[in-house]
C-alpha cells in the first residue's frame, strides 16, 4: 500500500488526514494517510526510515524550515519563501530523491481569488499582512503572484522580522514594517488583508476595528479556522468586508499536495465536503464538552 502522512508537533488536531483520505477515496486510490508526531530533532530520522512505499509528506509547524536542509532538492518557490510544507519522496530504481515544495502559496492565492479578490482598476492595491512567521513569508509570495510587491507587514516585535525580511529580499518584494498595535487604523482602506497570527492573537485587532467603527471594503483571509468565525472575521464582516475563511486556504494547499503526490487532478468538491463535515462535527463536540 502506498503511504503518505502529515508530520508536526503537536499534530493530533490536524485536518490533513480528512482532506487527503477524502481525495484518495474519490480518486479510487488505495493509499494510507496518517498523523505522525515528529519534532524538529526527529525529522531527519523519520525521513531516513521512509521506505519505498512512501509517496509524500505534509509538514506543519515547527518543521517547515527544518525540512529545507534535509531535502535533496528544494523547488524554487519553497527555497525563495524559506519554507517547505510538502515533501515528495521520488524513486528511480534504488535511488530516492527527497524533494521539498511549498503549496501554502497556492492555497493563499486560491482562497483570496475564491473570495472575490481582484486587482483594483487604475491604482495599486493596498495589502496588509499580520504576523512574521513562515506563513507570512508564503503570504508575501502569494501577494507577489497577485501583483502586490509593497505590502505593509504588522508584527508584535520588529526585532523578530529578520527571517521574513530576508525572504522578502529573495522574492524581490519590498514590504514596509510596522507594529501590530497599529493594525486597526491600517486595515481601513486595505484591498486585501492576510492575518497569519496564530490562535486568538488577532482578537485585539478585531476589538480595535469595532471600536473605530469605520467601514472596510477589502478581502480578509484569516488563516486561523478555529473558532469559526474568528473574532477578526466577525469584525470584518460587521464592518462590510468580505472574508476568505482559513479553512479554504487549508483546502486548496492540500489539494495541490494531492496533485503533486498522486499526479491526479484533485477532487476539490469531495475534499471540501469532507472538511466541512469534520469542522461541523468538531464544533458540535466542542459545544457538548
Amino acid at each position: 500500500m502506498t503511504r503518505a502522512g502529515v508530520l508536526g508537533h503537536p499534530i493530533e488536531h490536524s485536518l490533513s488526514p480528512v482532506l487527503h483520505r477524502a481525495a484518495y477515496a474519490a480518486l479510487g486510490l488505495d493509499w494510507e494517510y496518517d498523523r505522525h508526531d515528529v519534532t524538529e530533532d526527529e525529522l531527519g530520522a523519520f525521513l531516513a526510515e521512509c521506505g519505498p512505499e512512501w509517496a509524500g509528506l505534509s509538514l506543519t509547524m515547527p518543521l517547515k524550515q527544518t525540512a529545507l536542509g534535509l531535502c535533496d532538492h528544494v523547488e524554487p518557490l519553497a527555497e525563495v519563501v524559506g519554507a517547505v510544507n510538502t515533501v515528495l519522496l521520488q524513486r528511480s530504481g534504488r535511488v530516492r530523491t527527497v524533494v521539498g515544495a511549498n503549496t501554502d502559496v497556492h492555497g493563499i492565492v486560491a482562497a483570496l481569488r475564491e473570495a472575490g479578490y481582484c486587482t483594483p482598476e487604475g491604482r495599486a492595491a493596498r495589502a496588509v499582512v499580520l504576523g512574521a512567521g513562515a506563513t507570512a513569508a508564503s503570504t508575501l509570495a502569494a501577494l507577489g503572484e497577485l501583483g502586490i510587491t509593497d505590502p505593509l507587514v504588522l508584527v508584535r516585535s520588529l526585532a523578530r522580522t529578520g527571517s521574513l525580511r530576508r525572504a522578502a529580499h529573495r522574492m524581490g518584494v519590498e514590504p514596509t514594517f510596522g507594529r501590530l498595535e497599529d493594525a486597526p487604523r491600517a486595515l481601513v482602506g486595505a484591498d486585501v488583508v492576510v492575518s497569519t497570527v496564530p490562535g486568538a492573537g488577532a482578537d485585539a485587532v478585531a476589538d480595535g476595528l469595532v471600536t473605530r467603527g469605520e467601514n472596510v471594503g477589502g478581502v480578509l483571509l484569516d488563516v486561523v479556522y478555529d473558532p469559526r468565525p474568528t473574532a477578526l472575521q466577525a469584525a470584518w464582516r460587521r464592518l462590510g468586508g468580505v472574508d476568505a475563511p482559513g479553512e479554504r486556504m487549508l483546502l486548496h494547499q492540500a489539494a495541490e499536495q494531492v496533485r503533486l503526490m498522486t499526479g491526479h487532478v484533485p477532487p476539490l468538491v469531495a475534499m471540501s465536503d469532507a472538511l466541512e463535515a469534520e469542522l461541523a462535527r468538531r464544533g458540535s463536540t466542542d459545544a457538548i464538552t
